[in-house]
């Protein structure tokens, strides 16, 4: 018989995952890649040279620039990153230092995802079915369990991975997206609370490269809130229309008003993304709307839905882009988390048994890959690696070999302790998945990060470059983008133009795509006129990018 309410959930089947494990599988995921790494191109490094811009005072703080290129409108991430810099930097690295709020971003996105889950599970219309004779599950334990959930359906997604540890504005984006779901979500119970989280994420949205997003997601929540039928949730309306108008006005004073559209053919490529970005929460997701598809109109639904599809249509407004789907991600792992208690148990005996076979082989093939650089057996992954990334030496690091042993050793008797016997409780179908991913970029910002970073880094090329031209020398860059101005200027310490007839700039650099085997251009071709050519000079692992550095003649 069909039901209102799909859920069916017993009292042993809300039993919350053990905090100590939560805090380490959130760990695992968060610490690697904060330590030991350069900032990575393009967007990492570009972020990180408008912080030290702030830093050094070549730029004004309304407009971030790089010699000379402005930051469009995204202000606030590399506030905080010159803030961190400046309280910081003295005593640890900078760009440790510049990543340090990006990270409690991330564990504030995890936490805020957690309560806005929590507050929407708490309501009635979300709440199990009571049973004839009890025995169902109580209001808290219940959405305590569907929030433990939804915080390893955040973890899960392969897109959150990298794009979720570098210090770009759309880590602020997303966090203030989590702010805003949370404060739509808890008006019920936390109104006061709501109201300031309101007021601080649609400002934080406009200071960070994404005030029209902000303001459309103000509309999505005056119109939430207006069809509410609970009196706290319909007085969030005039304080929504204030956080508008202040987010308009700081979006005017930083200048954030620049239109991103792209052509259709570049929205096409939509659904693609949409499949290994949010994979694999999106066939969960899917189960909720389907199953849950008669109360689409009710808080638990309707509000993480419209949350996720003011990101989901701003990513594909600008060209199916990952960074601006990346905010639609808190609001799919609270959508995700609310199938569990309809999933079926084949449905949920696959989603186990592919993580386990998926993420153990991906585990298996990162150790042997590690043993052939370290020991030459088997010898040809050690030759692949060679070739593709020239120059890089791998030296054997004892803390990090144990500490990627132990992680190893812990997923092995996760997968023992999930598949020996069948567990009722909710969350069993994610503890997988989100383990799986820990594992999995644990091990690679352990045991291959000295060679993501020699990879992705513009240090190996900084380097070179430094043995040409002497340090505070100008450097005259007039086709180079932004991630290159920027390592220049975080990594080099040379003084950057974009004219280079400006007197004193004797130095220049020309970037040039040219395949490895194409023949060589003549020198006619190459050399500016009052300019010699003095090298030309390449990334290590990027066969394309070509540096063509000048001396003025």
């Amino acid at each position: 018989m069909n039901t209102p309410n799909p859920a069916l959930v017993t009292q042993r089947a809300v039993r919350r995952l053990p905090r100590l494990a939560l805090w380490l599988l959130c760990a695992a995921y968060v610490l690697p890649g904060i330590f030991f790494r350069d900032p990575w191109k393009n967007a990492d490094i570009t972020a990180f040279g408008y912080m030290l811009s702030l830093v050094r005072g070549d730029s004004g703080w309304l407009n971030p620039s790089i010699a000379g290129l402005s930051s469009e409108g995204s202000a606030l991430p590399y506030w905080l990153g010159a803030w961190s810099i400046q309280a910081f930097g003295g005593w640890m690295d900078q760009a440790l230092a510049a990543r340090l709020p990006f990270a409690l971003l991330l564990v504030a996105t995890l936490a805020l995802t957690w309560y806005a889950c929590f507050h929407l599970a708490r309501t009635d219309e979300a709440q199990p079915l009571p049973f004839a004779f009890g025995g169902e599950a109580s209001r808290i334990d219940y959405a305590c369990t569907m929030a433990d959930a939804s915080v390893l359906a955040l973890i899960a997604p392969l897109g959150l991975l990298q794009l979720g540890h570098e210090t770009t504005p759309e880590l602020v984006q997303l966090a203030a997206s989590s702010l805003l779901l949370y404060g739509l979500a808890a008006s019920r119970h936390r109104h006061g609370r709501s109201i300031i989280a309101l007021l601080v994420a649609l400002p934080a949205l406009a200071l960070s490269g994404a005030a029209t997003t902000g303001l459309l997601y103000g509309g999505v929540g005056v119109v939430l809130a207006r069809r509410s039928s609970h009196a706290p949730t319909r007085a969030l309306v005039p304080w929504l229309l204030l956080g508008m108008l202040i987010s308009a006005a700081a979006a005017a004073a930083v200048d954030a008003w620049a239109s991103r559209l792209a052509p259709l053919p570049e929205v096409l490529g939509m659904p693609k993304l949409l499949a290994w970005f949010t994979w694999p929460i999106w066939p969960l997701v899917g189960w909720t709307l389907w199953r849950w598809r008669r109360q689409l109109g009710h808080h638990h639904v309707l509000i993480p839905l419209s949350v996720a599809a003011v990101a989901i249509g701003a990513s594909a407004a600008m060209g199916a882009s990952e960074r601006a789907l990346m905010i639609a991600l808190p609001s799919l792992a609270v959508l995700a988390a609310f199938s569990l208690p309809t999933l079926k148990r084949t449905v949920s005996a696959a989603i186990d048994w592919f993580s386990v076979f998926f993420f153990s082989i991906l585990a298996l093939l990162l150790w042997v890959l590690y043993a052939s650089v370290q020991t030459g057996v088997p010898a040809q992954p050690a030759i692949n690696i060679a070739r593709l990334a020239p120059g890089f030496e791998h030296r054997f690091n004892a803390p990090v070999f144990v500490l990627a042993l132990l992680a190893t050793i812990a997923w092995i008797w996760l997968v023992r302790w999930r598949t020996s016997q069948h567990r009722p409780v909710l969350w069993k179908s994610l503890v997988l998945p989100a383990s799986g991913v820990a594992l999995s970029w644990l091990l690679l910002m352990t045991l291959w990060l000295p060679l993501l970073d020699h990879a992705r880094s513009y240090r190996p090329l900084m380097n070179r470059i430094a043995r040409i031209i002497p340090a505070e020398a100008c450097i005259a860059g007039p086709d180079l983008g932004r991630s290159q101005l920027a390592a220049l200027e975080a990594q080099g310490r040379w003084r950057l133009s974009r004219d280079r007839s400006q007197a004193g700039c004797d130095w220049m650099i020309i970037r040039r795509t040219e395949a490895v085997n194409r023949p060589a251009p003549s020198t006619h071709q190459v050399v500016p006129q009052g300019w010699r050519l003095v090298d030309k000079l390449r990334r290590p692992t990027d066969r394309n990018e070509v540096f063509y550095l000048y001396r003025r003649a």
